[in-house]
């Protein structure tokens, strides 16, 4: 194993040899499209809502229903794929998923009451397809333990994730502003049940299904140790993305350039995929343990200072610095996850992450929109910060939990992770 993985090492493998694993396009490919529905959905029924109903607010309770629903179902759906195989899953949810979305779309239309149409957008966010976790978990599949690649396939993850949501948002709203204001939700709901069945038809590079005999003995990743602190980890990395969303959305309005605000959050997006690129491109020899525990706190302070900030040019450098501290943090805690979770459980833990960023980016965007009702946005810019500050405590403050095997005497995978310890004593 040790001489495979010096092979590796000095070959500095990159993203072309990435995506030359077997069979990694047949999953790549249907699952990138499969993803963009993630990213077109809250802004795709905010922009049909306000426009039935007149009101910013009721469009927003919508939407924050089905926000919410994502977070809470999310790991329920992760931990089925691990269970019962991601295509036994996938084939019912996008098909309950897209049921849902139509009935929102058509509901909106005929001007049904607030009640309904969260009842629908409950639905449509608790079915929504965790392709991200699952193409996550067909890398760590396909990929040895100890491979370098590993890190590779993290950074091009997170990269494809906020390329994801530039183009999805942009997309929708072209949709529902050029042809008919529920053509965002429509589109959403073709290339949820096309790309989700397609990608569910990739069946060779799922990852292994539990045995029958072993489904009641499958734990929760709740029970790994680092689980929960990743998940407050990104827990604050979510309310990054929902505070700068709507601070930057007050901000441009306060300074008379509403146009402006899509320039800004281009550039934070931008310093992301830019970031996530540079970073996987770097053959680290510092753990990932050790890596997150500088790159949070950086992340913590290039927040810092936003709050202070009244003119666009400089708010725009301050979000681009935020956005290349954010892919750093994002990558090295889904790398964890390779590491201190038992293969039969990753994907749960991968929704557990995701589940966790929209969480924290609903929670975010409520707050942040309180305090620019009160104060302006240089209130709602504080909440990156307060929750990224948080989360930084409890990082430092469990930071031992992030140790491959932590705890595991006292959880029923002490078995599974101590298979894991040998291949990761390389690093």
């Amino acid at each position: 194993m040790g001489s495979a993985v010096t092979s590796d090492v000095s070959s500095r493998p990159g993203y072309g040899q990435l995506l030359r694993t077997p069979g990694a396009l047949s999953f790549v490919l249907p699952g990138f499209a499969a993803r963009q529905p993630f990213a077109m959905l809250t802004i795709s029924i905010v922009l049909l809502v306000q426009h039935t109903s007149g009101s910013y607010g009721t469009a927003g309770l919508v939407a924050a229903a089905a926000g919410t629903a994502v977070a809470l179902c999310a790991p329920v759906s992760g931990k089925l794929s691990d269970r019962y195989g991601q295509s036994r899953v996938l084939v019912p949810t996008v098909a309950i998923h897209a049921s849902a979305v139509v009935a929102l779309a058509l509901l909106a239309l005929a001007g049904a009451p607030v009640a309904a149409l969260m009842a629908a957008a409950l639905a449509a966010g608790a079915t929504i397809p965790q392709i991200g976790p699952m193409v996550r978990a067909r890398w760590a599949a396909r990929l040895p333990a100890d491979s370098p690649l590993l890190q590779k396939a993290a950074a091009f993850e997170s990269v494809t994730d906020e390329f994801t949501f530039v183009i999805g948002p942009v997309f929708a709203a072209a949709l529902c502003s050029g042809i008919h204001p529920a053509a965002g939700l429509l589109a959403e709901a073709v290339l949820t049940l096309a790309g989700g069945l397609f990608f569910a038809a990739s069946r060779a590079t799922a990852p292994p299904v539990l045995p029958a005999a072993e489904r009641g003995k499958h734990p929760s990743a709740l029970r790994v140790p680092g689980v929960l602190v990743l998940a407050v980890v990104f827990l604050g990395i979510g309310s990054v993305f929902g505070g700068m969303q709507v601070s930057l959305t007050a901000f441009s309005e306060e300074i008379g350039n509403p146009g402006v605000n899509g320039v800004l959050y281009g550039i934070f997006a931008a310093g992301n995929m830019l970031a996530g690129i540079a970073f996987g491109m770097v053959h680290w020899k510092v753990s990932p343990r050790r890596r997150l525990l500088v790159a949070y706190p950086l992340l913590v302070a290039a927040t810092a200072t936003l709050w202070t900030v009244h003119s666009a040019p400089l708010l725009g450098a301050l979000g681009l610095v935020v956005g290349v501290c954010i892919a750093p943090a994002l990558i090295t805690g889904f790398t964890l996850v390779d590491q201190i979770v038992p293969a039969a459980s990753r994907t749960e833990a991968y929704t557990w992450l995701t589940g966790a960023v929209a969480m924290g980016q609903a929670l975010a965007a409520s707050a942040a929109g309180r305090l620019t009702d009160a104060g302006g946005a240089s209130l709602g810019f504080l909440v990156p910060l307060a929750g990224t500050g948080l989360a930084a405590v409890v990082l430092l403050a469990l930071r031992s939990r992030l140790t491959p095997g932590a705890g595991a005497s006292r959880s029923r995978i002490a078995a599974q992770g101590a298979r894991l310890r040998e291949p990761l004593a390389v690093d």
